[in-house]
């Protein structure tokens, strides 16, 4: 079964964080990376760009919306996704439990009702 693994955090302010202490984030997510990898069950990762570089699209009443910055005001922004295929939801969480995500805020664990792969939808 596929699960999305959301990490949610504080957004660090520019310069607020290290050179090296960004360096030893990177390093532990490549090892996780490849652990995922050498498992078997990482389907994609993807770590998304601050917030600051997000365009939100609405469309009410006809009209399109759109802003800059995220949708939501919230302290915690969904930073990066680790999507995977593993059996059953205990085995994601267990997964969400060894990201270095979940150090800095939350790894929320979510199935993923369908999907679209090689054009065709499954469920």
């Amino acid at each position: 079964m596929r699960y999305a693994l959301l990490m949610h955090y504080r957004e660090p302010a520019d310069g607020e964080l290290s050179d090296e202490v960004i360096a030893e984030a990177q390093r532990q997510f490549g090892i996780y990376g490849q652990a995922l990898t050498r498992a078997g069950v990482l389907l994609s990762a993807d770590v998304l760009q601050p917030s600051l570089a997000t365009t939100s699209v609405t469309h009410h009443d006809g009209d399109l919306r759109i802003q800059d910055g995220p949708f939501a005001e919230t302290k915690e922004i969904l930073a990066g996704i680790f999507l995977v295929d593993v059996p059953d939801l205990d085995a994601a969480i267990g997964w969400a439990g060894k990201c270095p995500g979940a150090q800095w805020g939350v790894v929320e664990v979510r199935p993923v009702a369908m999907s679209v792969v090689d054009g065709q939808w499954s469920s």
